[in-house]
């Protein structure tokens, strides 16, 4: 059976006037449906970028990304956007919360570029805020939340759409430890009932021991297993 992200000889270069500047180099990956994977390395290996390649926030310069049999680099920016909405969920470091809107409505949002009713996306909502324990809070607003409040709400938002991936960026990087311990259980539950694929980028080594297994970037290059 394939592997639900196929990466193949992967390369990202960024040009800057007329300097090349290469942050990943020939990247092979296979990423297993239900896997729990945490990329590690120092800052400036492309753990980033390439967490953003899969996530198809960007594009590479060489290579090919396969996702659920879909080459996602031969998508058109239209295409791209709309693959993005319906199968990525995203959890960032610093929340990316709309600060004018509630808990419930800032997990909402992704539901708004779907066609599902307002009915439906109730549903939605009701279901995930259940799940990340934020039912007492549904009515607060972000600056009303404590960060792993906070980061709770993002986890919502992130699975509301259902997807195929979540994406995570140092999830636990602007958290406490007993707030971040929360945040990784969660995010450890979601993986074990939901089956969510979950690709985390991680500094912190008590943080990568929650995931399945870890991979190392250094200088733009995946180390071996």
């Amino acid at each position: 059976m394939p592997a639900l992200v196929e990466i193949r000889q992967l390369c990202k270069v960024y040009q800057r006037g007329e300097q090349h500047i290469p942050v990943l180099n020939a990247i092979d990956l296979d990423i297993d449906a239900g896997d729990f994977l945490a990329l590690m390395g120092p800052s400036g290996s492309g753990k980033s970028t390439l967490l953003n390649l899969i996530a198809g926030l960007d594009r590479p310069t060489r290579g090919t990304l396969v996702i659920d049999g879909l080459n996602i680099v031969a998508l058109t920016e239209t295409e791209l956007t709309a693959w993005r909405a319906a199968h990525v969920g995203f959890i960032f470091q610093f929340y990316n919360l709309m600060p004018v809107l509630t808990a419930w409505e800032n997990i909402e949002l992704p539901l708004l570029l779907t066609q599902l009713t307002r009915q439906e996306r109730k549903e939605h909502v009701e279901l995930v805020i259940q799940l990340t324990g934020l039912d007492d809070r549904r009515s607060h607003y972000p600056s009303e939340l404590s960060g792993g409040q906070q980061q709770r709400v993002s986890i919502a938002r992130a699975l509301v759409t259902d997807p195929l991936l979540i994406v995570a960026d140092e999830p636990t990087g602007d958290l406490d430890r007993k707030s971040a311990e929360e945040i990784l259980a969660l995010l450890e539950n979601v993986n074990q009932t939901l089956g969510k694929t979950i690709i985390m980028v991680t500094h912190d080594q008590r943080a990568a021991e929650q995931a399945h297994y870890i991979r190392h970037l250094d200088k733009g290059q995946l180390e071996p297993r």
